[in-house]
């Protein structure tokens, strides 16, 4: 049995870890337009690939590491709009920092204040020290959140044969 683990709440949100039962929202976000240009393609198609998506990925990561990506809900309809978390990558030194929400969601401080969260919940439950995040050099807002997160640009790094922007938080 999989305990329900609400990793943290703000003002507005309600950040929990995914469960099986997300896989239909993981399939729209995933698929989404803007998920795929600025994120990649994850070739989920389906409810089924959605829920090894989600086995293979968020859900293992909190069973290696304690952290991954979390679904990101609305805390007064309990609607989900996105997904935010820490990942950690075998190519990085330290945890990422990554997010997505609904087109309709965006532009709304929705990702930052689940980002400001879930970094701070790193750095209290996880004694991280430093979280790392990346992103495409064309994606204009998803730099400047970073920017206004407090992260600083590092360089350029080359992830799943793409050059993306590398940004460093440090606590």
């Amino acid at each position: 049995m999989v305990l329900l683990m609400i990793v943290c709440n703000t003002e507005r949100l309600i950040i929990r870890h995914f469960k099986e039962s997300d896989s239909k929202f993981v399939l729209k976000l995933l698929n989404d337009e803007s998920f795929i240009k600025n994120i990649g393609d994850k070739k989920v198609r389906n409810n089924d690939d959605a829920i090894q998506y989600l086995n293979n990925g968020p859900i293992a990561s909190y069973q290696q590491y304690g952290f991954g990506l979390n679904i990101v809900l609305l805390k007064d309809t309990s609607e989900p709009i996105g997904m935010c978390g820490l990942l950690k990558r075998e190519q990085l030194d330290f945890p990422d920092l990554g997010y997505a929400l609904l087109p309709e969601y965006c532009s709304k401080g929705y990702a930052k204040e689940a980002s400001l969260a879930v970094m701070e919940n790193g750095h209290e439950k996880h004694k991280l020290t430093n979280i790392l995040a990346f992103t495409s050099q064309q994606n204009e807002s998803s730099n400047g959140l970073l920017k206004r997160l407090g992260f600083v640009f590092k360089g350029i790094v080359n992830m799943n044969g793409v050059d993306d922007n590398l940004y460093e938080y440090k606590f």
